[in-house]
């Protein structure tokens, strides 16, 4: 395709993109641009799908050819990001936001509302989008939405990912298509050196300098990575890019091989995400066929391809060392540094790799300049950050942040809170690699250095939000527990010393603890990070090492007192029953598993804490509050 049957493409879909970027826009306008009355968006995200979000798609095109309507166009989408309260279905022109989906609700969507004349179904809506007076706002304007800035997820829940046109429309192969006509390989890397673009995959090395360090290294053949390996427990931050605007990552990745002079490029994305490698798929096949990929793109003579390669699921391949050994068909080990990546790196030849959030900014930096990105977050940490919100909030689902904002506009605003009336305790970042942030730093603002200085780190984007009920013991252990199954082997430090730790922490856990184990954990946290191969190792003690630091009091409970307040850990647990509130129903008793709990019809029971396995179904059966966990 020539660069002018490229402008002819955007022109074609541009007015259906735009549409759906403004909320407030007449219908009479709609339908003059694009043939069309409404526009229906539902997220076809894994999120919405794993909550049938296809059901919904089913019955909406059922209900519209039934009722005869011709002039709606119905569009599966990307992630929306409020994942707690999929599926999720968007009307336009009115931008009518409808929350927790069901078919039957699409059938009363598409009689009520879709019809001619028709008005909103005020009860399916997301109810943050109405006001007290019954009066409808933009989702925009809601409190989840209204402060984050969508750089890395802008086409997400707004194009159809599996349409190259609506992706071309919406802006993707905009800049290959500058920076191939208009830039040299070294204006594509100072723009991006200027830019002050961070990876953010974790480390968060600067990404003009891993271009600039693959381009001064000699040889004919490099390579371009991108890490969608994506591990960490409660992160779907990259999925959702590759499932909502593939070709965002399509079109960076060339940009790169441009800039550094490589053909050749490797997603490697791991097996469980198949809606993402089947997009990724469609849109390289689309690409192709476009003349964006391949053989003399856009006819400047420039060539670039990508590959596609399933990783199994382990943990350590995102390690970037672990994936180009994966790539290289064997077993996903880390290699000793230096020689780095940029020199010597994929079957030994000169490669850079980023991740998928971070080939998502590439887009936006190259078309608006470094100037306005720099201008965005702090100093040292520009631009927008993306999370994936979880644990015990309530606004689960991916929120994107200028960087700088502060965990309590996170928790508090954009997260809605703690449910249930709880006490905000901590939050986890940065996956098993990072730490926990105590309620008393809640006001820190999110960029790299700020995390690294209060103990945590930035990551991926994972934050598990915990709360007053959550042992931050159990939650050491937890992470413990997953980094120690994860663990390559490869270097003993790591190999044994995720075990010991574990054994540990299990040990405080079970109630056998000494004062000692504590100084044991330091020290042998210590030695981890200075002596282990690569981050795997170097990062395991990170939560451990945080939650001492702000939960040593925890520690010293569960060692000194026996004690887990939090009543998370059962073998310090004990279960009573008051008898004073007994009523002798004796359903506890009938539904005790080992029988621990004798007494006679309408007189108090006793629990046998020498049987009691601690299993807590007493107490959830109980209907007058009489037992309680100690």
């Amino acid at each position: 395709m020539t660069i002018q049957e490229l402008d002819t493409v955007r022109g074609k879909k541009k007015n259906l993109i735009e549409v759906r970027r403004v909320i407030k826009e007449e219908g009479e306008k709609l339908a003059k641009e694009t043939g069309y009355r409404k526009q229906v968006l539902v997220c076809g995200g894994t999120g919405c799908t794993s909550s049938h979000s296809m059901a919904v798609i089913e019955q909406l095109e059922k209900s519209l050819k039934e009722l005869g309507i011709d002039d709606v166009l119905l569009v599966k989408t990307g992630c929306f990001g409020l994942c707690a309260l999929g599926p999720i279905m968007i009307v336009y022109p009115e931008g009518a936001f409808y929350a927790q989906m069901t078919p039957e609700h699409a059938k009363t969507v598409a009689e009520k509302h879709l019809v001619k004349g028709g008005e909103i179904v005020k009860e399916l809506l997301y109810q943050g989008t109405v006001t007290a007076d019954g009066s409808i706002i933009p989702f925009s304007e809601t409190p989840f939405y209204k402060k984050q800035m969508r750089i890395a997820l802008r086409n997400c829940g707004v194009i159809a990912p599996e349409d190259i046109e609506e992706a071309i429309a919406a802006g993707d192969y905009a800049a290959l298509e500058k920076a191939l006509t208009t830039m040299t390989p070294d204006d594509v890397i100072n723009e991006m050196l200027a830019s002050g673009l961070r990876g953010r995959g974790g480390a968060g090395f600067p990404t003009g300098r891993k271009w600039a360090f693959a381009k001064a290294s000699q040889g004919e053949v490099k390579y371009v990575c991108c890490n969608a390996d994506e591990g960490d427990p409660g992160a779907f931050m990259d999925r959702s890019v590759l499932e909502g605007d593939p070709h965002s990552v399509l079109e960076a990745m060339a940009i790169a091989g441009y800039a550094i002079g490589s053909h050749n490029g490797f997603i490697y994305v791991r097996a469980e995400y198949p809606v993402a490698v089947q997009r990724l798929r469609i849109a390289i096949d689309q690409a192709h066929e476009y003349g964006l990929l391949g053989k003399n793109i856009l006819g400047t003579g420039f060539d670039f391809d990508v590959e596609i390669r399933l990783g199994a699921g382990a943990f350590v391949c995102g390690e970037e060392t672990a994936l180009m050994t994966s790539i290289e068909g064997h077993r996903g080990e880390p290699r000793p540094r230096p020689p780095f990546p940029a020199v010597k790196g994929l079957f030994g030849k000169p490669t850079i790799l980023n991740n998928v959030e971070t080939w998502a900014n590439v887009n936006p930096i190259i078309m608006k300049g470094a100037k306005w990105f720099s201008s965005i977050g702090t100093e040292t940490s520009s631009g927008t950050k993306v999370f994936a919100l979880g644990g015990k909030i309530t606004n689960v689902g991916l929120v994107e942040v200028p960087m700088g904002t502060t965990l309590r506009e996170i928790v508090e605003e954009i997260g809605g809170g703690i449910p249930n009336g709880k006490k905000f305790k901590a939050a986890q970042t940065g996956g098993p690699s990072g730490g926990c942030i105590p309620a008393s730093c809640i006001d820190t603002p999110i960029d790299y250095d700020s995390l690294i200085a209060i103990g945590s780190m930035m990551g991926s984007g994972g934050m598990i939000i915990l709360d007053e009920d959550d042992c931050m013991v159990d939650i050491s252990k937890f992470y413990l527990e997953f980094t120690a199954d994860e663990s390559c082997g490869k270097c003993t430090p790591c190999r044994i010393g995720t075990k010991r730790l574990l054994q540990l922490l299990t040990k405080i856990t079970d109630g056998k603890g000494e004062p000692e184990d504590i100084i044991k954990i330091e020290e042998l946290a210590s030695h981890m990070k200075q002596s282990s191969l690569c981050a795997l190792g170097q990062s395991a003690p990170n939560p451990v090492l945080s939650t001492l630091r702000y939960f040593r009091n925890e520690y010293e409970e569960h060692i000194n007192q026996k004690k887990c307040d939090a009543g998370v850990c059962k073998a310090l647990l004990n279960f009573t029953i008051d008898p004073v509130k007994c009523k002798g129903c004796t359903l506890c008793a009938r539904n005790c598993p080992v029988q621990a709990i004798s007494g006679t019809v309408k007189q108090a029971h006793v629990i046998d804490t020498e049987k009691c396995v601690k299993c807590g179904l007493c107490m959830s059966n109980c209907k007058f509050g009489a037992i309680e966990r100690k």
